[in-house]
């Protein structure tokens, strides 16, 4: 953390400016509700409902009342849990599923529905039967779902400018939520974002509140209906949520969970422009940020939370907090969190900590620590939504209307709609010469990692949190860019040849390159700088090539954002930002490629939502500040009709050369960092990991991904003694040997879970035959168990032994055939500073 800071600090230096506003209250996170909008309250329960809820509220024991307050996650709590803690809630968390399997079929889905709804209405003694409600994160389509289509992300639905088609894309949505048996979709976001190197970007419709506004109410009906009519939580609507309320979206450098420093006018005007839309259009819920608002936490913030959001908005649903965010509250764990509740959070997000959290809360209340009339608010709300919903009147999940229909799952008429979003959320950069649209007879090459891969087009949230760890099998019902490019193109009587790498058999007419970024989501894809980097180091070589073969280049990117790519943009003849497009990979061809007869299929009508950099720094400026110049603005893309030119670009980013792709930094926020990549291998071979759960090929090595400080930051490995294995971080060689002075060291911070039974070696490899070891077994032994520790291992230590430090591949594996566990969250070159040592040699 300490070298990230240093990094952002030096981005600074060198330009980038922070969008920091002046902060005009007397303490931090103080509140002026006068300045908010007044609106008249929901009054979600009319008088048939609020005699109900009272009648439930005074047969409910505090026990059940608590219970009410609190959602667990499927991985951690068992139906038949619920005899003993009654939870009112329950959700399915980014790699969730039943039976820890998160790629279930939705029949497994369904059935889960069931048991844990049974169980919550049994009629039983001293049990007040109250249905559980079942939120999931459907934030592109029902995307934990394996053959629900899965629509393009919000960035590219952003550029669509089609508040109509955002809500028949929320009507399949909620439809298809429906039909696997969950209550509560857990969205949309609402996030208005200043600075894309956020993490979270793809998941805003755009930088400016006023295109944000404009879709607010029509996802909210999309999911729940239209308020007043017969329609409203109908069998085919799900409950929405309007996030992350407010400021997840002007955090400080983009940084994912950090603190919104912006006085409370510009909190008002930018970043809550879609709270009242989407309170008018009836939302029934709305999640609490995890970030701050000037350095107090959201889930903490009376002021907003109750005196604003609950009082002046007029929100009558229920304030549901983010993943375990109730811990990151000064005072708090994720067991324990008074705080967050007497702000006005009414169900907390306690995925693996509900239990604890249960019986803190409990005593928490008799001792008066919450009051009693917090708690009854609390409950009456959630209990409104229940009936509001349908959940005590429709029965169990596979007895309602929509659920069960497995076949309406990426049925034709759903695609329809997610293939008609795909073709207008792409944005047209540049296209010389009128190279596009392409004649359907023509022999294609068509390359890139990306062109046939269905997890990459569709990004983070698509089956796992990450996104990572899918192949095409996983989307039945999917059509990668590839197969819909192959479609168009044969059909008309031309030729396609797919080439990963580029090369081909025949010399095509035209190659289409789909490039761009991996799979990622929240803080693990926030970025110090806005240049692109490709995990595959030979892309711009492969670009390169094309145009001195004289091959007319069509570059589709995708992105969960603008990203600086004047290299990339100068070698393509035609440059089209398709964001991540979802499962409907046919959209692109829609436009690309004519029809058979030479007609255009369909225009490009796509406009930047977000504007696109000049440089690799954020300027922090936006449309109507002085000094605004991106090289694209908001509102830019070309059509057919309307073209223009694209001078050749500097290729000079802007970015000190200090502060670009930080090599020095191996492992952070659970994934192996820039171009590095963590594998586990052994006698049979490697795997490199990219799920969150992973085994070497003669699974002796298991990789986990799990929680420390937050989701899914941390990987735990173990060992289990069948033979020899490893856990390493491999890359392209890099030079070393200044390092090796003594002056610098790699450190790994860990946790030793299980000690090792027999001798454990740190490598360092520099190529074939080249290398050195230290032996770490003592090390970990001496480790208490349980206990955070960072070890430093002096690079001199593997050039006394012997390794060429000039081409150094793997800075850390290790080896044991011995049992071990440990868990570890950071791997990067560090300063000795008296700290560092030189454990053991050998090998």
């Amino acid at each position: 953390m300490k070298a990230l800071k240093r990094l952002r600090s030096a981005l600074l230096a060198a330009g980038a400016s922070l969008m920091v506003c002046a902060v005009a209250s007397a303490e931090p996170g103080a509140v002026t509700p006068a300045k908010w909008p007044s609106l008249p309250r929901q009054n979600l329960a009319g008088p048939t409902v609020a005699a109900r809820v009272d009648r439930l509220l005074a047969s409910m024991s505090l026990e059940e009342k608590v219970g009410q307050l609190i959602q667990a996650d499927i991985s951690s709590i068992k139906p038949a849990e619920l005899r003993d803690y009654p939870i009112g809630s329950i959700l399915a968390g980014g790699n969730s599923g039943p039976d820890g399997d998160d790629r279930a079929p939705a029949s497994a889905w369904l059935a889960l529905a069931d048991d844990f709804y049974r169980v919550s209405v049994e009629k039983r003694a001293g049990h007040t039967p109250i249905p559980v409600l079942f939120g999931i994160d459907a934030v592109h389509g029902n995307n934990n779902l394996p053959g629900a289509v899965i629509f393009p992300h919000n960035v590219g639905l952003g550029a669509a400018h089609d508040p109509a088609l955002l809500r028949r894309i929320a009507e399949v949505t909620a439809d298809e939520v429906a039909i696997g048996g969950a209550d509560w979709a857990f969205a949309p976001t609402l996030a208005v974002v200043r600075d894309v190197r956020w993490g979270r970007s793809y998941e805003s419709y755009g930088e400016e509140p006023s295109l944000v506004r404009s879709y607010a109410a029509s996802i909210v009906e999309g999911l729940q209906g239209k308020r007043g009519s017969k329609d409203f939580m109908g069998p085919h609507r799900t409950i929405a949520t309007p996030k992350h309320f407010v400021g997840d979206g002007g955090t400080n450098e983009g940084r994912d969970q950090d603190d919104c420093k912006v006085d409370e006018q510009t909190l008002i005007d930018i970043h809550a422009a879609g709270y009242v839309p989407a309170i008018k259009a009836g939302a029934l819920t709305v999640m609490a940020s995890f970030s701050s608002w000037n350095g107090v936490k959201m889930v903490a913030n009376k002021g907003l939370i109750t005196d604003v959001l609950k009082g002046r908005l007029g929100f009558d649903g229920i304030v549901v907090s983010d993943w375990n965010a109730h811990s990151q509250v000064p005072g708090c764990t994720k067991y324990s969190c008074a705080a967050a509740i007497n702000a006005g959070i009414d169900m907390l997000m306690a995925p693996d900590g509900w239990k604890r959290l249960f019986q803190n809360t409990l005593a928490q209340v008799r001792a008066g620590e919450i009051p009693m009339a917090r708690i009854d608010d609390a409950v009456r709300r959630v209990l409104t939504v229940k009936i509001l919903s349908g959940a005590f009147d429709r029965g169990l999940p596979s007895q309602r209307p929509a659920a069960g229909k497995f076949a309406a799952l990426a049925g034709a008429d759903h695609r329809a709609v997610a293939r008609e979003a795909v073709r207008k959320s792409l944005v047209l950069l540049k296209n010389e010469r009128n190279l596009l649209p392409l004649q359907a007879k023509s022999n294609v090459l068509i390359a890139g990692d990306g062109a046939d891969n269905i997890a990459k087009q569709s990004g983070g949230w698509t089956i796992s949190w990450q996104g990572t760890g899918s192949t095409n099998r996983d989307f039945p019902q999917g059509m990668s860019i590839y197969a819909g490019l192959q479609q168009a193109i044969e059909s008309g009587g031309g030729r396609v040849e797919l080439s990963a790498d580029g090369s081909f058999q025949t010399k095509p007419d035209v190659a289409i390159v789909v490039i761009g970024e991996d799979p990622y989501a929240e803080f693990q894809g926030d970025l110090d700088t806005l240049e692109y980097v490709s995990s595959n180091e030979n892309e711009l070589a492969m670009l390169r090539k094309l145009k001195a073969q004289n091959i007319p280049v069509v570059t589709v990117f995708l992105s969960g954002r603008p990203l600086w790519t004047n290299p990339q943009l100068n070698l393509a003849d035609a440059f089209v930002a398709a964001w991540l497009p979802g499962t409907e990979g046919g959209g692109i061809a829609d436009l690309l490629v004519r029809a058979p007869d030479g007609a255009v299929r369909h225009d490009f009508t796509g406009k930047l939502s977000f504007s696109w950099p000049r440089t690799g720094l954020q300027d922090g400026k936006h449309r109507g500040d002085a000094g605004y110049d991106p090289l694209f603005p908001v509102g830019y893309g070309l059509s057919y009709k309307q073209g223009a030119r694209v001078a050749a670009l500097s290729e000079e980013s802007g970015v000190p050369a200090a502060a670009r792709i930080n090599r020095n930094i191996y492992f952070r926020q659970g994934r192996a960092a820039g171009a590095w990549s963590l594998y586990t291998s052994d006698a049979q071979g490697a795997e490199r990991v990219t799920a969150t759960r992973q085994t070497s090929p003669r699974k002796i090595v298991d990789v986990r991904s799990v929680d420390v400080a937050q989701q899914e930051d941390a990987k735990h490995v173990t060992w289990n003694g069948a033979g020899e294995g490893s856990i390493r971080i491999e890359g392209r060689p890099v030079d070393l040997r200044r390092q090796s002075n003594g002056d610098m060291a790699v450190s790994l911070r860990f946790r030793v879970d299980a000690t090792p039974t027999d001798r454990v070696k740190w490598t360092v490899n520099c190529g074939k035959d080249c290398g050195a070891a230290t032996d770490v077994t003592d090390v970990l032994r001496a480790a208490t168990p349980g206990a955070w520790t960072t070890l430093k291992v002096k690079l001199a230590c593997f050039a006394d032994a012997g390794a060429d430090m000039q081409t150094v591949e793997r800075p850390i594996e290790l080896v044991t055939s011995g049992k071990l566990e440990l868990t570890f969250t950071d791997i990067r070159l560090d300063s000795n500073t008296g700290d560092a040592i030189c454990p053991g040699s050998g090998g």
